[in-house]
């Protein structure tokens, strides 16, 4: 029972300051919107995937290339391959070769070099503003990448297996997303801001409180009503 009646009163509280409960988080999903599709810069990312290894020789059995060995050998050269792909001389090469003003810092925020897990293949991704620009750095950096790692690593081959192209869609900002956290941060603030203001609010307005406050029963009421006119 005293279970109710507490819900009671934090249900009146919400209900007695609603527009602030209503309008705090309507008021936050609208700033988010507006900021996630009108300020926020979309941003773009291309990738392009590709192996090493290398080419089976003549007269060499195909199942002999799929060796455990083997493959765990190449799994532990990919990490050292993603370092190549990510080094400041294939990077530099990459600005050359595109003419992008950008510093080598730049470029290297801009890109990421995964790994797949338990296969050969990396995934260089790219992101940009600029999403052909992003497919373009990609697969530039797939070509200056083949070349670094052919001359350092002598490896037979690297062989693309995707090539990128230009993303359609951006992967950020993810608008709704946005829209859902303000609305739901919004609406908690707003709870939050009503009973804080109502703990703050020591204004006397019902009989109870005049008995928590005086200490004393309350033998009556007097009731609101309006006067009706004269004839």
């Amino acid at each position: 029972m005293e279970e109710e009646i507490e819900l009671r009163q934090y249900w009146e509280v919400l209900r007695k300051r609603w527009l602030i409960v209503i309008a705090l988080p309507i008021i936050a999903a609208l700033v988010s919107g507006i900021i996630s599709f009108f300020v926020i810069q979309p941003v773009y990312q291309a990738s392009t995937t590709l192996i090493v290894g290398k080419k089976a020789e003549a007269g060499q059995v195909a199942s002999q290339m799929l060796d455990n060995s083997v493959l765990q050998a190449n799994l532990q050269l990919a990490k050292t391959y993603a370092t190549i792909a990510q080094s400041r001389t294939v990077e530099q090469n990459v600005i050359k070769d595109l003419n992008l003003s950008l510093t080598v810092a730049q470029l290297d925020s801009l890109i990421s070099i995964n790994p797949v897990k338990t296969t050969e293949i990396l995934e260089i991704q790219v992101t940009n503003t600029d999403p052909e620009l992003a497919a373009t750095i990609a697969n530039s950096m797939f070509r200056e990448f083949s070349k670094a790692v052919i001359e350092i690593k002598k490896v037979d081959s690297v062989s693309i297996v995707d090539s990128a192209v230009t993303p359609d869609k951006p992967v950020k900002p993810n608008k709704m997303l946005n829209i859902l956290i303000a609305f739901v941060v919004g609406l908690m603030a707003s709870v939050g801001l009503v009973f804080l203001l109502e703990y703050m609010d020591n204004t006397i307005k019902t009989s109870s409180d005049v008995e928590k406050l005086l200490g004393i029963p309350v033998l009556g009421v007097i009731p609101n009503y309006e006067m009706g006119k004269q004839a």
